[in-house]
C-alpha cells in the first residue's frame, strides 16, 4: 500500500522576545506566521466509516492543531520563563495573553514544541513528518521526522 502525504496550512499572529539575543529581537515585536502540518499514513480503508479513503480528516486536523497550538499561540506575547518576574507579572496584569516557555522562544524551538504538541494527539496509524513555521515572507524552518 501507498503512504499519502496530506498537509495543512494554517495562519496566526504572535509577538515575542528573544532573552539575552544580541540583536533587535530581543525586544518585543510580531510576526504574522504561517505553519504547513504534513501527516502522511495509509487512506483508512473501511466501507463502513465516514473517513473512509483519508489519512486524516482535514477537519480533524484543524481541529487538533487549534486546540493545540492555535488557541494558545494567537495572539500573544511569548516569553522564556526565565525573564524577569516582576516585568512578566506587569505584563499578565495589563494583558490576557502571556505565554511563558521553557525555552528561548525562537522558531527552532517553537517547532519542536509544536510537534511535541501534536504527535501526542495523532491517531496511530499517522504520522507526522514535517513541520514547516514562516516567521516572515522570506524566513522559515522545518522540523521533519527523520
Amino acid at each position: 500500500m501507498s503512504i499519502i502525504k496530506i498537509t495543512k496550512q494554517f495562519s496566526f499572529e504572535m509577538a515575542h522576545a528573544l532573552r539575552n539575543y544580541d540583536g533587535l529581537c530581543r525586544n518585543i515585536h510580531g510576526h504574522s506566521y504561517k505553519m504547513d502540518i504534513t501527516l502522511a499514513g495509509q487512506p483508512l480503508h473501511d466501507e463502513n466509516s465516514p473517513k473512509n479513503g483519508m489519512v486524516m480528516d482535514f477537519g480533524d486536523l484543524k481541529r487538533l492543531v487549534n486546540e493545540e497550538i492555535i488557541s494558545l499561540l494567537d495572539h500573544a506575547l511569548v516569553l522564556n520563563a526565565q525573564t524577569d518576574a516582576q516585568l512578566i507579572d506587569v505584563l499578565k496584569q495589563n494583558y490576557e495573553k502571556i505565554v511563558t516557555v521553557d525555552f528561548q522562544p525562537t522558531t527552532e524551538n517553537l517547532l519542536e514544541f509544536i510537534a511535541s504538541k501534536i504527535k501526542k494527539r495523532l491517531p496511530e496509524r499517522v504520522a507526522l513528518t514535517c513541520v514547516r513555521l514562516r516567521e516572515t515572507d522570506t524566513s522559515y524552518a522545518e522540523w521533519c521526522e527523520e
